[in-house]
C-alpha cells in the first residue's frame, strides 16, 4: 500500500489544488508513482475520464502534473450546483440525481465506503497518495460526517500539511486557530504548516515564522511566493474571471489597458450565471493579439470579433436570463453584422429552437431557443459521458480554414440533440459544438484567431507592416512547462527532505 500526504487549508481558496499538483511533479520527478486524490469536489469545471467518467478539473489536472491519465478514483464524490442549496451528486463518476444541501450533509457519511474503495484502488497502484481536503477541517458544525478532511485523513491514516493564505493577512491566526479547535486525535495528525501566497522579502516574515512553530509545537515545511502560472484549476480561474470582469466594469488600467491596446482580436465570452468549463477558452487567452473578456452586461458587449456563449450546468434558467438581460437581443445583432457567435455544449444548445427538459433533469421546463441552428434539444436523466478525438467536417463561413482540423476533447451533457449533428455544425456566421476542449488541439487556436484577422482586415499586420508569423504554441507542451515551473517553486520554497520525511519516504 502507498504512502500518503493530505494537504488541508484553514479556509477554501488557500492554493491547496496547486499545491498538491507542484507536490506531484516534484515527487515524479524524483521518480516516485504518486496519485492525487480528492473524496468529495465541488465545482462546475468538470473532466470527463478516458473510459467516460466525470470528475473535478482540479484532480485531472493534478494527474496531469503526476504524469498519469485521470481516472474516476481519484475524485469519487463531485458536487455540481445546480441552484440554492442544491448540487447534482456525481458517484464515482456517474450522476445520482439532484440533492438538497442539508439533505446531502445529513446522509453524505453512506458514500465512505465508495470514498475509501476508490482509495485503496490508487493506493494498490501508487507509492505516493497525494489527498486535497476541502475548506477547512475546522468546521466544527460538520465535523461528525466529515468524509473530506479530518474524518478521511483519520480513515487512511494520513500525516497532514496546514495550509494558510496569507495574502489577505491574518495567516497566524488561520494557521493557531485552526489548529486550537481541532480534537486531540486530529493534531496528533497534523505534522506541518505552509504559508501560501506571501509577497515580500521573507526575512521580515521569519520571527513570526519562528514564534508561530513554538506556539503550535510545529515547524513550518515551507513558505511559498505568490506567482503566477497558467493552470486549469477551478478556484484560480474562476478568480481570474472575476478580475478580468471588474477590470471591464472600472474602464481598464494599467497592463490590462495596454494589453488591449495592442490587441487585434477582441473575443467574449457572455458570461453565465451558471456558467461551466470556462478551461475551454484558456488557450484563446494565450494567444498573441489576443484579448479575452467575460461579459454580463448589453453595454459591455462592445462589437467583438467573436462571441461566445460557453457551457452552462441549467441550461434553460440560463437561456431565461439571456433573454431577460436583453444579451439574447444584442446577439441577434452582432449575428446579423456578421460577427462570429460560437456556442459550446449548453451554450450550443441555446443556439438551437427549442430547449425541453420534461425529464427534470435540470429542473425540468421547456423553452424556445435563440433559433439560429437548426437542431431541437431534448433533456435525459443520463448523462452523454465520453471522450471524443475526431476532425471538424467542411465548413464554408469565416471560419472555413478549421474544415479537416483534428480535435480532442470531452462531452458531458444531460441534452440530446435529435438531429444528426457534425462535430461542429455552421450556419452563416454562428457556430455550435458539443466538444468541451475544442480549441487545444494543435495550432486550431491559432487559425481561428488568424481568421478572425482575416475577417477584420488585419491578417497578421500592423501599421501596413507585415509582421513575422511566431511559433504556434503546443498547448499540451505548454501546460507540462507550467508544472514544471510549479515544482522549481516548491523545490525553491519547501523543505522538501521535511516533507518526505513526514511522508515516511
Amino acid at each position: 500500500m502507498a504512502k500518503n500526504l493530505m494537504i488541508q487549508g484553514t479556509m477554501s481558496n488557500v492554493g491547496k489544488s496547486v499545491l498538491v499538483a507542484g507536490l506531484c511533479r516534484v515527487l515524479m520527478q524524483d521518480g516516485y508513482q504518486v496519485a492525487p486524490f480528492k473524496s468529495q469536489n465541488m465545482a462546475l469545471n468538470s473532466f470527463i475520464t478516458e473510459d467516460g467518467y466525470e470528475i473535478g478539473r482540479a484532480q485531472a489536472m493534478q494527474a496531469e502534473a503526476a504524469g498519469l491519465s485521470p481516472s474516476v478514483y481519484m475524485n469519487p464524490i463531485l458536487l455540481k450546483p445546480t441552484g440554492d442549496r442544491k448540487s447534482q451528486v456525481v458517484l464515482m463518476g456517474k450522476s445520482i440525481g439532484d440533492v438538497a444541501a442539508k439533505e446531502y450533509f445529513s446522509h453524505k457519511k453512506k458514500y465512505m465506503p465508495q470514498v475509501l474503495e476508490a482509495y485503496e484502488h490508487l493506493a494498490q497502484n501508487a507509492d505516493v497518495v497525494l489527498i486535497e481536503g476541502a475548506g477547512s477541517p475546522a468546521e466544527i458544525n460538520l465535523k461528525e460526517n466529515d468524509i473530506v478532511n479530518m474524518g478521511l485523513a483519520k480513515a487512511v491514516n494520513a500525516p497532514v500539511l496546514l495550509v494558510g493564505d496569507i495574502d489577505p493577512g491574518g495567516v497566524f491566526a488561520q494557521l493557531l486557530g485552526t489548529q486550537m479547535l481541532l480534537e486531540p486525535e486530529e493534531k496528533a495528525l497534523l505534522k506541518g504548516l505552509i504559508i501560501n501566497k506571501f509577497r515580500g522579502d521573507v526575512s521580515i516574515l521569519e520571527p513570526g515564522i519562528r514564534m508561530l512553530e513554538e506556539r503550535a509545537g510545529l515547524p513550518v515545511v515551507g513558505c511559498v511566493p505568490y506567482f503566477h502560472l497558467d493552470l486549469e484549476e477551478e478556484d484560480s480561474l474562476a478568480g481570474r474571471i472575476d478580475t478580468a470582469s471588474a477590470v471591464n466594469r472600472q474602464g481598464n488600467g494599467g497592463a490590462n489597458l495596454a494589453r488591449r491596446m495592442e490587441a487585434q482580436v477582441d473575443i467574449v465570452v457572455i458570461r453565465l450565471p451558471h456558467m461551466s468549463n470556462f478551461t475551454d477558452f484558456q488557450v484563446l487567452d494565450l494567444q498573441e493579439k489576443v484579448n479575452l473578456r467575460y461579459v454580463d452586461q448589453v453595454e459591455e458587449l462592445g462589437t467583438p470579433n467573436m462571441i461566445i456563449l460557453p457551457g452552462t450546468k441549467n441550461t434553460i434558467q440560463d437561456m431565461k436570463w439571456l433573454r431577460e438581460s436583453g444579451l439574447e437581443a444584442s446577439l441577434y445583432r452582432q449575428v446579423e453584422a456578421g460577427r462570429v457567435l460560437f456556442g459550446i455544449c449548453g451554450g450550443y444548445q441555446m443556439l438551437g429552437e427549442t430547449i425541453e427538459d420534461a425529464a427534470g433533469a435540470e429542473g425540468g421546463g421547456k423553452i424556445r431557443g435563440m433559433g439560429l441552428l437548426s437542431m431541437h434539444t431534448v433533456f435525459h436523466v443520463d448523462k452523454v459521458q465520453r471522450q471524443t478525438d475526431t476532425c471538424i467536417g467542411q465548413l464554408t463561413g469565416v471560419l472555413n480554414c478549421l474544415s479537416g482540423k483534428h480535435v480532442k476533447g470531452y462531452e458531458i451533457h444531460m441534452g440530446r440533440s435529435l438531429e444528426n449533428l457534425p462535430i461542429v455544425q455552421e450556419q452563416a456566421s454562428v457556430y455550435g459544438t458539443y466538444l468541451h476542449g475544442i480549441f487545444d488541439e494543435g495550432d486550431l487556436a491559432e487559425t481561428l484567431v488568424m481568421a478572425l484577422q482575416k475577417e477584420a482586415g488585419l491578417s497578421g499586420t500592423r501599421g501596413g507592416t507585415a509582421e513575422p508569423k511566431k511559433k504556434a504554441i503546443d498547448y499540451r507542451a505548454y501546460k507540462e512547462s507550467q508544472y514544471d515551473a510549479l515544482a522549481d517553486i516548491l523545490r525553491q520554497h519547501l523543505d522538501m527532505n521535511q516533507i518526505k520525511h513526514i511522508i515516511g519516504l
